[in-house]
């Protein structure tokens, strides 16, 4: 079984995580410096070699200029409806 990390639905979550970020044309070195962390962060974050938590999903997508609650969402509504962990 694979883990969760490395599963569809996470690497679903970070393609749209990616996708919001190029939409605001906002590169990776100016959403670390908007978070306060180094480039190779947002990098490892993007690439699912660190994963993130829900508060730092609320951090990252608001640094984008966009609404957690609606990005997640729309995360949500893309997911199968049985996930396994």
């Amino acid at each position: 079984m694979p883990k969760s990390t490395f599963g569809a639905p996470y690497k679903q979550m970070l393609e749209t995580l990616i996708g919001v970020r190029r939409s605001a044309g906002i590169t990776q070195v100016d959403l670390s410096e908007r978070l306060g962390k180094p480039q190779s962060f947002v990098s490892n974050v993007e690439r699912g070699v660190r994963r993130i938590d829900v508060i730092e999903f609320c951090a990252i997508v608001r640094a984008l200029g966009a609404d957690p609650e609606v990005v997640f969402s729309n995360i949500a509504r893309k997911l199968p409806r049985r996930l396994t962990i």
